[in-house]
């Protein structure tokens, strides 16, 4: 018998009982303290990478010079001491030469690209048209990071490849070519992004640099409704490290440039200071937002940060073991698409043109600010060194850094090549039976049949997989693990979480 006074005294005095479902109250209420840590776990895995890419930008202002200048040294006393192998020059010092030379043409050619006009061509365009310029150039200089790398790299296989192998390449000369082309591009695409964010700081009402602020926030957009796995989310971590320290190279060209415009004024500098603090702000905010939510609705743990932190540093010293293949700043070029070259060649010519020396007294000043980065460059590596060494064995990943695994060839299961290469190769250990980490690879001699062999970092996972699966599992277990690929394995740029193939 129903009554409006009846429905109404059961609307005011019904009751609901929460723990009847428990596990779903629980899971939501862990989802909020997840999005409550994730900006915490997201900043230290930011300021470990940026410190990594830092390490690896200053590789090619201290410690870069000074190796080409050994290696020029040894190939000019080679007479003295005789031909003693069938290498004049080792594929180190070969890459090191290569790298100084693409530097030294770059920066000769970047004198031939006027700033200044440049820079009154992109002000006397419009707004709406400076900001699709803007979002452009990012867009560029991504596919240059993804396809720079390879010309990079292919280089530096080609001018070390051993002769006595089949000749399947153009030549050395047409890769040199190809990588000072790349480079010189790369560098006046960063100048031009350098001198748009230069107009947006400059311009009167803050129009421009407050719609490429909210360029940051269509990001989210495109970013949280999109399904990621953990394997993506490491990607775009990668990438949005190289994004942010890109960025603060940036902000520092367009103080130099400002700051040489008002005669190095010290008050001009805190007129700027609101505007980098807000770029800064907004690009820190975009990136916890973005990676909040993208937990949220993928039902990641925002302990996965410290994986990823844990992975990275796995790279840092797996390149100092005796047998690393590669430099370490390269492998961050590969792991997060940061390649210092370009930005390094903008960088030099923007000081040299911004900044007269004159005098004894500004050589000497000079001397004392390069002992200075190569104080900084040396004490950021040993710092980076003894936190990677925590952060692997926080992880209980050591006993891996000792376990050198092959290529796996098709037709060929990866067991077998890693039994034949124990059996023909040992791990190299100095006198007291520890491996090193700071020796220079060992060169196998010339009648040994080539191993390829990959970086350790392409095979292991992050975390530790506690007891090893026995190899006669069920087919169908074996393609569902095969179906998930690695952390360490991902070396490849990447634009919005997707591997660039």
């Amino acid at each position: 018998d129903l009554s409006l006074l009846r429905f109404i005294s059961a609307e005011l005095t019904r009751g609901y009982f929460l723990e009847h479902n428990e596990a779903k109250y629980t899971e939501r209420r862990e989802r909020v303290y997840t999005c409550m840590r994730i900006p915490k776990e997201l900043e230290k895995l930011m300021f470990f990478g940026i410190f990594l890419c830092l390490d690896a930008f200053l590789y090619v202002f201290t410690l870069l010079p000074l190796r080409v200048f050994l290696a020029m040294f040894r190939f000019i006393t080679l007479p003295c001491y005789g031909l003693r192998d069938r290498r004049l020059l080792q594929p180190a010092q070969v890459c090191d030469i290569l790298k100084g030379v693409i530097l030294v043409i770059c920066y000769f050619m970047m004198h031939y690209v006027d700033y200044s006009m440049m820079y009154h061509l992109i002000r006397g365009q419009s707004v709406i048209k400076l900001y699709i310029i803007y979002n452009m150039l990012e867009v560029a200089d991504r596919l240059f990071s993804s396809f720079g790398q390879d010309i990079l790299d292919a280089l530096y296989w080609t001018a070390t490849e051993p002769k006595e192998r089949k000749r399947a390449h153009i030549g050395v000369i047409p890769h040199f070519f190809m990588a000072v082309l790349y480079v010189f591009l790369h560098a006046i695409l960063i100048m031009v992004q350098a001198t748009t964010l230069n107009v947006a700081f400059n311009s009167h009402n803050k129009s421009l640099l407050t719609i490429m602020m909210s360029n940051n926030f269509v990001e989210i957009k495109g970013s949280v409704f999109k399904k990621f796995e953990k394997n993506n989310l490491f990607q775009m971590s990668n990438s949005d490290i190289k994004e942010r320290f890109t960025n603060y190279v940036l902000l520092l060209i367009v103080c130099l440039r400002n700051m040489e415009q008002f005669s190095w004024n010290p008050d001009h500098l805190w007129v700027l200071f609101p505007d980098v603090c807000m770029v800064v702000a907004s690009e820190i905010a975009v990136d916890i937002v973005k990676h909040a939510f993208i937990t949220k609705f993928n039902d990641i743990t925002a302990d996965v940060y410290s994986e990823y932190r844990a992975s990275l540093a796995f790279d840092l010293v797996s390149s100092r073991q005796k047998n690393a293949y590669t430099d370490y700043s390269d492998s961050v070029s590969r792991r997060m698409g940061f390649i210092p070259l370009p930005l390094a060649v903008l960088l030099i010519r923007v000081v040299t043109s911004s900044i007269k020396v004159q005098g004894i007294l500004a050589y000497v000043c000079v001397v004392l600010f390069y002992c200075g980065l190569i104080s900084l460059k040396v004490l950021n590596s040993i710092v980076l060194l003894g936190k990677s060494c925590q952060y692997v064995k926080e992880a209980k990943m050591e006993e891996k850094l000792f376990n050198p695994v092959l290529t796996a060839t098709p037709g060929k299961p990866a067991g077998k090549q890693q039994s034949m290469f124990k059996s023909t190769q040992g791990i190299s250990t100095d006198e007291n039976g520890s491996t090193s980490v700071t020796s220079q690879p060992v060169h196998q001699k010339e009648n040994t049949p080539s191993l390829l062999v990959t970086s350790n970092s392409d095979q292991f996972l992050t975390t530790p997989d506690g007891e090893e699966k026995d190899i006669s599992q069920d087919s169908s277990e074996l393609k569902h693990r095969s179906a998930k690929k690695d952390l360490l394995e991902i070396d490849r740029f990447t634009i919005c979480g997707n591997r660039i193939d």
